[in-house]
């Protein structure tokens, strides 16, 4: 009956295939050797292998601070993480060359011409020249460890650019039909609060305000003035309309609000966002009248419930956020 490997002999073959000794290569016999003997620094291999790993760590630490959004002073600590990484690397090389390079200085000019017996040469000067390391498999572990996670540091913020693999924050919007629109401190709004020519900033009652999909901007208009397309002809309430407040081009927060003050020369109402200047029209449906942005304003519906308190009356009519790749695909859910 053939004997089950139990894990732990597993576990200790597996480090000994990673961190043992290679048994040295036949090579062929060689004269008098061209580069000193050097003696073996074990302590500076030691100290190697310290710095890399204080690398690894540094490299780790910023991929951490860069996804835990809650950590304070956040742009400092990845400068600091990503600095000492880059220091220990730097300082491990600079051991290296110094303390487990056998060096000497040759007086003579390279010849002009290359032959195989240089070339031969050379080999054999940079094989001679790492006598002195002893732990050559676990000094290569050591820099594979922090090359890769200095790489990776370097690859994260590639992640700023959008959602890769959780892409369903596009979608998820905590409106549902019935839920009252609040301001900041949670107080309700009423519909009797909205005043033409202001700016109102709404949330979902007792839902996450920090979800990208909750927060409103909210405005009163003339009745007579909208020009809503037929999908959105039910979407105001008594000309009181909402829309997403996170901007379709690069994920801003709309802040301004172009209310016109000498009509009818003026431009007409306009929400701007600020970074990007698109600007979309509240009065179509938010449509696009300026800018960058490459799709309208999500709307959401709103309704008046018996009490004069605003209500969403459905979903919005569209995905919020930035138009990147694919968004278009799928409806808010």
């Amino acid at each position: 009956m053939a004997r089950r490997a139990n894990p732990k002999d597993l576990v200790v073959a597996a480090a000994v295939l990673l961190v043992g000794r290679r048994r040295p290569k036949s090579q062929p016999e060689r004269l008098e050797r061209v580069v000193p003997a050097g003696e073996p620094g074990r302590g500076s291999e030691l100290v190697v292998l310290a710095l890399l790993l204080a690398a690894t760590v540094c490299a780790i630490g910023f991929i951490v601070v860069y996804a835990v959004d809650r950590i304070p002073r956040q742009t400092q600590f990845l400068g600091l993480s990503l600095g000492l990484a880059l220091l220990f690397v730097a300082a491990a090389l600079i051991v290296t060359a110094k303390r487990l390079i056998v060096t000497e200085e040759l007086v003579d000019d390279y010849p002009a011409t290359e032959h195989p017996e240089e070339q031969q040469l050379v080999t054999q000067i940079v094989d001679e020249s790492g006598s002195r390391i002893t732990r050559k498999r676990l000094l290569t572990l050591g820099a594979a460890a922090a090359g890769g996670s200095l790489g990776a540091a370097f690859l994260v913020p590639l992640a700023s650019l959008g959602p890769v693999v959780h892409t369903g924050v596009l979608y998820d919007s905590p409106w549902r039909r019935g839920r009252r629109l609040v301001d900041e401190n949670d107080r309700p709004w009423r519909a009797a609060d909205i005043e033409q020519r202001d700016f109102y900033t709404a949330f979902p009652e007792g839902a996450d305000k920090e979800t990208l999909g909750s927060p409103l901007i909210v405005v009163r208009l003339d009745p007579s003035s909208l020009h809503l397309p037929a999908e959105n002809a039910n979407y105001d309430a008594n000309g009181i309309v909402a829309y997403s407040k996170i901007c379709t081009h690069a994920g801003c927060a709309i802040s301004l609000y172009r209310a016109p003050l000498f009509p009818p020369d003026a431009p007409p109402p306009a929400f701007v966002c600020p970074c990007h200047y698109s600007t979309f029209d509240p009065a179509t449906g938010g449509t696009v009248t300026f800018g960058p942005a490459g799709r309208k304003l999500p709307m959401l519906p709103l309704m008046v419930d018996r009490r004069g308190y605003l209500r969403a009356a459905g979903n919005f009519d569209g995905p919020v956020g930035p138009s990147w790749w694919g968004v278009r695909l799928r409806g808010a859910h």
